[in-house]
C-alpha cells in the first residue's frame, strides 16, 4: 500500500517542526513577603540583677589615740572584745599629770589667800576713807591690788583645772559600746600625741556601705527592694542616704543602708543586689542597620528603626521606649525603615 507523497511530506514536516520548537520560559514568581510577628516590649523585656560592691560596717568607728605623751600603764581590753560605753580601755602614766596637778592646786590656794587678804584691806580702807582717814590715792592702790588678785585667782583657777583634765586625759574610756577591731599599743609603749592606740567599732546597728557607679545611682534609689549577699545568704535591706559627692579617687558614690532583718559580722563584705526597674532586651532581639544597633517597631503601620543609643552587639540593651509598644521580633532581618507592616 503506498502512502501518498502530499500526506507523507506533512506528516514530516509536521515532525520537524515539532523538534525544531523551543520549550516556554516559567512565568517569574513574586518574591513572598516575610512573616511577622510583633509582640509588646512589656512581654519582651528583662529585668536584670544587678550588683556592685559592698561591705558591712559599723555606725560609728573611732580611732582612740592618745593626746598626751605617757608610758602605757594598762590594756585592759583585746581584740575582738566587746566593751561598754564609758569602759576603761587604756591607762597612761598618770604620775606627772598628778604631780602637775598638785602643784596648780597649790597655786590656786595661794592666790586665793592673797585674795582674801585684798578683800580685808580694801574693806579696811573703805571704812578709814569715810571717816576721812585715808587718802583717795591709797583707796585707789588698794581698789587695784584687790582686782589684781581677783585676776590671779581665776588664772590659777584655770591653771587648776587645766591639770585636772590633763590627769583626766591619761584615762581613755570608749566613747560608745563596741568591738576592738585593733589594738596597736603595746603594754610598756610611749604613747606619742596622736598616736592611735586602738580601733573602736560600734556594735549595735551595723550598716552596708555600697560603692555605686553614678550612672547607677538614680537606678538604685528608685529600685524599692535591695539585698546583702555574702557567702551565699542574701539580707534584706533598706535604703538610708546616697551620698551627693563623688569619691574622687574611686570615681564612685557611696550608698547606706541598714538590714531589715538580721546581720551578719562586721567587716564582712559581699555584693549589694538590686533588680533593674527599666527594661532591657536580649542581645539576639537587636538588628543593626547602619552601623547602629536598635530595633523595629510598629508606627501607625509601618516599621520604624529605633535607635538604642549604647547598644552593642552580643549584649542586652536599655531601652527608653513604654512597656506597650510593639516590637517586630519574626521577620526583623529582612525589614527596612518604613517598610508597610500587614
Amino acid at each position: 500500500m503506498r502512502i501518498p507523497v502530499i500526506s507523507g511530506l506533512l506528516l514530516v514536516s509536521t515532525l520537524l517542526a515539532g523538534c525544531g520548537e523551543q520549550a516556554a520560559e516559567p512565568a517569574a514568581v513574586a518574591p513572598a513577603q516575610p512573616a511577622l510577628t510583633l509582640s509588646p516590649l512589656g512581654e519582651l523585656a528583662l529585668r536584670p540583677e544587678r550588683n556592685a560592691p559592698a561591705a558591712v560596717i559599723g555606725r560609728h568607728e573611732a580611732r582612740i589615740s592618745a593626746e598626751v605623751a605617757a608610758t602605757i600603764q594598762a590594756l585592759p581590753v583585746e581584740v575582738g572584745q566587746s566593751v561598754a560605753a564609758g569602759a576603761l580601755i587604756v591607762r597612761l602614766d598618770p604620775r606627772d599629770a598628778a604631780l602637775a596637778l598638785e602643784r596648780a592646786e597649790a597655786a590656786l590656794a595661794q592666790a586665793e589667800a592673797r585674795l582674801a587678804q585684798a578683800d580685808a584691806q580694801l574693806q579696811r580702807a573703805q571704812t578709814l576713807r569715810e571717816r576721812n582717814f585715808y587718802s583717795p590715792e591709797a583707796l585707789t592702790l588698794r581698789e587695784t591690788e584687790r582686782a589684781a588678785a581677783v585676776a590671779d585667782a581665776r588664772a590659777a583657777r584655770a591653771s587648776r583645772d587645766t591639770a585636772r583634765r590633763a590627769l583626766d586625759k591619761h584615762s581613755l574610756r570608749a566613747p560608745f559600746a563596741g568591738v576592738v577591731r585593733e589594738r596597736p599599743a603595746q603594754l610598756g609603749e610611749l604613747a606619742a600625741p596622736g598616736s592611735v592606740l586602738l580601733t573602736l567599732v560600734a556594735a549595735g546597728d551595723p550598716e552596708v556601705a555600697a560603692q555605686l557607679q553614678p550612672q547607677d545611682v538614680e537606678v538604685v534609689a528608685q529600685a524599692g527592694e535591695w539585698q546583702f549577699e555574702a557567702a551565699g545568704v542574701r539580707h534584706p535591706l533598706r535604703l538610708i542616704r546616697v551620698s551627693p559627692a563623688m569619691n574622687p579617687e574611686s570615681r564612685s558614690v557611696e550608698a547606706r543602708f541598714a538590714f531589715a532583718a538580721a546581720a551578719p559580722a562586721i567587716g564582712q563584705s559581699g555584693r549589694l543586689l538590686w533588680r533593674e526597674t527599666r527594661p532591657w532586651l536580649p542581645a539576639d532581639l537587636l538588628v543593626r542597620r547602619d552601623g547602629r544597633y536598635g530595633v523595629f517597631t510598629a508606627v501607625d503601620g509601618k516599621a520604624r528603626f529605633h535607635v538604642l543609643p549604647g547598644a552593642s552587639e552580643g549584649r542586652p540593651a536599655l531601652v527608653d521606649l513604654p512597656d506597650a509598644t510593639r516590637i517586630v521580633v519574626l521577620g526583623r532581618h529582612a525589614l527596612q525603615d518604613g517598610a508597610a507592616l500587614p
